[in-house]
Formats: structure tokens, C-alpha cells, sequence
């Protein structure tokens, strides 16, 4: 994988106003990258402030990525990384929370500890010295900071993208805006509805979802390959068994993290899974391009 970038930014103006928006709101957009994902937010309000607000955009996603970036060399991720400790950060520690969350949630399937792993099947190496690293348990949490077990190393990049959708939306909300779609490799809205597409990497467009106060995140193990195995890593070595899942949740954290080990869950720990995370909706899509709402 490269170093995900910030790419050049750009504001459009995509419309005027929209037929029950208020007077003089009108549609913005900006587009750049950031988290190794295409980003676009789209502002609906007074010209001026909707500017001001896209504008700002650019900084608060560099921020956030020089958390949580694997391969930026002052990243606070990468210094974990590379030194096995890392002093108290509030937003770092916010979604090491997070991700506490979600491994429970899952009973442990969703496990930052598969960042060894990764490495070893990207580069052909022999897993097994990288399988005996994995484990969040090993993860120490003291009031001096975050430490992992020597060899450990961690990838957020099955949450990072959806805690950045939340700061941003966060961010929008806290200036008053009522209407909006971020999009940062997972959507979240202010306001709504937004028609959003489904897409599944082996079997093309397969409709449409509707997001309103509200966020989703989609998960297509396929969608990248690591020689003979998907790109999202079972921590005890199991296979996907969907090749979408789509989990519509209040917050995008929540339905990131989860999204990434739903792809190895059957349909009775799926439903489990909605209710004990008070999930909004989960779509599935199989290996034969079936589609399933749960």
C-alpha cells in the first residue's frame, strides 16, 4: 500500500437551492483524500458559511490522519508501532475504546492485532511467527499511555475512517448545519434522506440504500486480495463467509468496526449482533450476488 495522501482540494458548487431547503441554502462540495479513501462532504446552507466550513475541511482531515495513519513516520499510530508505547492522547484513546467496544461485541473478531499478519501475507512471508503476535488481549491500557507486547503492531484501518466520518460530523453539526453527507470511505448524514448506492466488487450495483441521521459502513473482503487471501483478516484464521456487508448504525464508528468482522459472522450471530449493538440495519450480500436485509 502507498502513503495515503491529502490530494489537492477543490470546492464545487453543485446547485442552487433545494426546493424545501431555506432560503438562499444552497449545495457545496468538496472532494480530496485522506485515510487512504476518496473523501467528498456536501454542505447544504448560506453560501458563506458552507464555504468556510469546506474550506477548514482540508486541516481537520490531516489532523485526524496524523493519528491514525499507518505509514506517516510521526503518525501517533506509527510511533506505537515502532515503539511499542504511546503516551495519553485523548482522540487516540477515544477509538482504542472504540475498538474495545467492538472486539467485545464481536467476541473478538474484530482484532487491530492482525497488522503483523497483513504484513506477512502482503510480502509472502511465513505467517506463523506473525499469528503468534495477534491477540488484543496482550493490548496494556495504564494511565501512562498504550503499550503493546514486542513484535505487536496495530491497524486501525477497519474504524479509522469511520471515527474520522464522526469528528467531521461532528464538527458540521457543532457549526449548525442540518444538512450533509460525509463521506470518508463510510457515510454518515446530517439530516437527509441521502440515496446511497450498493455496491459489491464481484457483482456490480445492486441498488440503492437511504441514510438519514444516520451512518453506514460497507465491508467487501474482496475488494482487495492478499494472494490467496481477502483483504479483511480473521484473527483465528477464518474465511468471510459474505461478500458485502453493509451495517447502517447511529454512529460511523460503530458501524465500521463492526462491518469489518461482520463478513465472518452467520446470520443467527449477525442478528445478535444487531441487537446487542442496537444496530439499525445490516445488508448482506452473498457469494452469488443474493441480497439480505437483516
Amino acid at each position: 500500500m502507498t502513503l495515503p495522501l491529502l490530494s489537492r482540494r477543490r470546492v464545487l458548487t453543485l446547485a442552487a437551492a433545494f426546493a424545501c431547503a431555506p432560503r438562499h441554502a444552497f449545495a457545496s462540495t468538496w472532494q480530496g483524500r485522506a485515510l487512504g479513501a476518496e473523501v467528498s462532504v456536501t454542505l447544504t446552507g448560506p453560501r458563506t458559511e458552507t464555504q468556510a466550513a469546506l474550506a477548514d475541511l482540508p486541516a481537520q482531515l490531516d489532523e485526524i490522519e496524523s493519528l491514525f495513519s499507518l505509514y506517516r513516520p510521526n503518525s501517533a499510530l506509527f510511533r506505537l508501532n515502532g515503539g511499542g508505547f504511546l503516551a495519553p492522547n485523548a482522540r487516540f484513546d477515544a477509538l482504542i475504546d472504540a475498538c474495545d467496544r467492538a472486539h467485545t461485541l464481536t467476541d473478538g473478531l474484530f482484532d487491530p492485532t492482525v497488522q503483523p499478519l497483513w504484513q506477512a501475507l502482503a510480502q509472502g512471508r511465513e505467517t506463523a511467527p506473525a499469528r503468534a503476535l495477534l491477540g488484543w488481549h496482550r493490548v496494556r491500557r495504564t494511565a501512562q499511555g498504550t503499550c503493546l507486547d514486542p513484535g505487536q503492531q496495530l491497524t486501525l484501518n477497519g474504524i479509522a475512517q469511520g471515527f474520522a466520518t464522526d469528528l467531521i460530523r461532528a464538527s458540521l453539526a457543532g457549526r449548525g448545519f442540518t444538512k450533509a453527507l460525509i463521506d470518508i470511505g463510510e457515510q454518515a448524514a446530517i439530516g437527509g434522506p441521502f440515496r446511497l448506492s450498493l455496491e459489491d466488487p464481484d457483482h456490480g450495483s445492486l441498488g440503492h440504500l437511504t441514510l438519514e441521521n444516520a451512518a453506514r459502513a460497507t465491508s467487501s473482503p474482496g475488494a482487495l486480495r492478499l494472494g490467496a487471501n481477502a483483504h479483511i483478516l480473521g484473527p483465528q484464521g477464518q474465511d468471510p463467509l459474505w461478500s458485502t456487508v453493509s451495517i447502517e448504525a447511529r454512529d460511523a464508528t460503530t458501524a465500521d468496526a463492526l462491518s469489518t468482522a461482520a463478513v465472518f459472522m452467520d446470520v443467527p450471530r449477525l442478528e445478535k449482533l444487531r441487537t446487542d449493538a442496537d444496530l439499525l440495519r445490516i445488508t448482506l450480500v452473498d457469494r452469488d450476488g443474493n441480497l439480505r436485509t437483516l
